[in-house]
């Protein structure tokens, strides 16, 4: 009887052992921390590299304890080569404790060609754990402080003051609106007043600028840029050009090339001179050659305005040619 219970367990157990996953190992095995000391908290990856046939594939289980380390995330890579191929994992995982840390032990499923499979274990590494602060600041008492779960942390904010910003601005642009729209409404509209012809708005600021009385004030070089001013702007407008900003060669180039009725060319070249001594050299000037200079603008604007201005035209006859002559007209004795 006792030899038949021993015969029985052998078998059974024969067959437990039948329904059991086999051991593989592979061809070659390597695993690796990088970096070997990390700090406290710090990345680190797990690499592990298993060479083995071609016709097998290993999967990793998703490790269980952890203890002080926390698994981030799991690569998988894989190169064949001759009937051998090299798996590659690559464990992305963070410490949180300090001094010698054991990486977790790993098992690797391994499905064979032939339909078989088994699994593979490993040890893992050891990595060593540093802390975070230098070795000075530990000599000299800087507490290291341990993660902190997340706290509320006020911060100020002038996003009430914003909104109050944005509603004053509402209001003051709604009240500007509704003003611009009582005058658009309420004004009439104003008729174009036509521009005055240009001899006479030149002739005017001549004469304002006489009153004014700048020489016998002793302001000469005022006196002179105001009439060059004036020069220059009423022959820039009657000869259609720029000529505020021309230079004095500028000017008188630009007036030579140009057809120009009723201007002497040789006085305005010599005014153009001496307006230019007296206000970038600093030349001196007498009250009678400013009263000379007032003439010679006024006798510019007169004789080019009657220069251009358009031929009159022809007076209508009172009696149309070939027309006799009233029969109660007075006629020549013979």
């Amino acid at each position: 009887m006792i030899s038949c219970a021993l015969a029985i367990a052998a078998l059974a157990l024969g067959a437990a052992d039948a329904k059991a996953p086999a051991l593989f190992r592979p061809l070659a095995f390597q695993h690796r921390a990088v970096p070997d000391k990390v700090r406290l908290g710090d990345p680190l990856v797990y690499e592990l590299q298993i060479t083995h046939p071609a016709d097998q594939r290993y999967e990793l289980r998703p490790p269980r304890d952890l203890a002080d380390l926390e698994l981030t995330g799991t690569e998988r890579g894989r190169a064949d080569d001759q009937g051998k191929a090299v798996t590659t994992f690559k464990l992305h995982m963070a410490a949180f404790a300090l001094g010698k840390q054991k990486l977790p032990d790993l098992v690797f499923d391994v499905i064979s060609g032939d339909g078989s499979s088994g699994t593979f274990e490993t040890h893992g590494a050891e990595v060593e754990v540093v802390p975070t602060i230098s070795p000075t600041a530990a000599q000299n008492g800087e507490p290291l402080y341990d993660i902190q779960p997340p706290t509320e942390v006020p911060v100020r904010t002038w996003r009430l003051l914003w909104a109050l910003a944005a509603l004053l601005a509402a209001a003051a642009l709604g009240y500007a609106a509704s003003r611009f729209l009582r005058r658009a409404t309420a004004a009439k509209p104003e008729k174009a007043v036509p521009l005055e012809p240009l001899d006479v708005r030149a002739l005017r600021a001549l004469d304002e600028l006489r009153a004014e009385d700048l020489p016998g004030r002793g302001l000469f070089r005022e006196f002179h840029f105001r009439l060059s001013e004036i020069v220059r702007g009423y022959l820039g407008e009657r000869f259609g050009f720029d000529a505020l900003e021309c230079t004095s060669v500028e000017l008188l180039d630009q007036l030579r090339r140009l057809r120009t009725p009723g201007l002497d060319y040789g006085s305005l070249e010599r005014h153009v001179h001496e307006s230019d001594l007296v206000k970038f050299a600093r030349s001196p000037s007498t009250i009678d050659a400013c009263k000379r200079e007032m003439e010679w603008a006024y006798r510019v604007v007169q004789t080019t305005t009657a220069a251009m201005a358009p031929p009159a035209p022809p007076i209508p006859s009172a009696r149309p040619p070939g027309a006799k002559p009233p029969s109660d007209a007075v006629r020549p004795l013979p």
